[in-house]
């Protein structure tokens, strides 16, 4: 397993780059903007870990900026912690063994999430290509939030 980034929705995108970018000093290495789902993704890394990023190596900070107006309460702001994982459907099972809900199954063979103890959502992203489609995972129904 390895951690990939943590992600925050933020509303002010210009306020929030001012403040990762150029006062914090991180470094925009990657970013996704989509007409379709109205949203932008962005992805900064600390100075000496760009080099690392930009090869995948290293954990990145996403600003995920949705271009609908929206309030953030509850702590839904900060959006999960992203792992990537050797087989999706081995960990999903191990951790649906060990009596964790799977919220978002991992019908495509390449992403699922699920919450921690605390309500924490985490990721998890199948390393290299997606898994071809599998049962129980295939037709399983989303559970609660994610």
């Amino acid at each position: 397993m390895r951690y990939l980034h943590t992600m925050v929705r933020v509303k002010d995108l210009d306020a929030s780059l001012h403040f990762y970018c150029d006062l914090l000093g991180l470094v925009n290495v990657h970013r996704m903007d989509s007409e379709k789902g109205r949203f932008s993704l962005i992805f900064l890394a600390a100075p000496e870990d760009v080099e690392r990023a930009k090869e995948d190596k290293a954990p990145l900070v996403e600003l995920t900026y949705n271009w609908d107006p929206e309030e953030y309460t509850g702590g839904r702001n900060f959006g999960h912690l992203a792992y990537r994982v050797n087989n999706i459907y081995e960990t999903c099972q191990r951790l649906q063994d060990g009596g964790v809900i799977i919220n978002r199954p991992p019908r495509d063979g390449h992403m699922a999430f699920v919450r921690s103890p605390d309500g924490i959502s985490i990721e998890l992203l199948q390393e290299g290509e997606h898994l071809a489609p599998q049962e129980p995972w295939a037709s399983m129904e989303n559970t609660g939030e994610w």
